[in-house]
């Protein structure tokens, strides 16, 4: 039972980063991409903390969440034209 509900959660994290990266291929709008993007990357460590059955693979998966986290935050920023200066 319980790797029926693993092989379910799993199935549910593929499904949903397919349907995030073909939203960030077919989206037009840059802006709009974005937050399909950071749902990608959900989905991408989720999938890793369920398919290596080893307690490292939280911290494995942990990792490349905030690593996607800070590169999706790095190319908002930067799209909306970085840091301002006050002068």
């Amino acid at each position: 039972m319980a790797i029926l509900i693993e092989n379910l959660a799993l199935s549910i994290c593929g499904l949903i980063a397919v349907y995030a990266a073909i939203r960030v291929v077919l989206e037009k709008d840059t802006m709009r991409k974005l937050p399909f993007l950071n749902v990608l990357s959900f989905a991408v460590s989720g999938a890793i903390a369920l398919i290596l059955p080893h307690p490292l693979s939280i911290l494995a998966a942990a990792a490349y969440f905030v690593g996607s986290t800070l590169e999706s935050n790095a190319i908002a920023s930067a799209y909306a034209g970085g840091r301002h200066r006050d002068e």
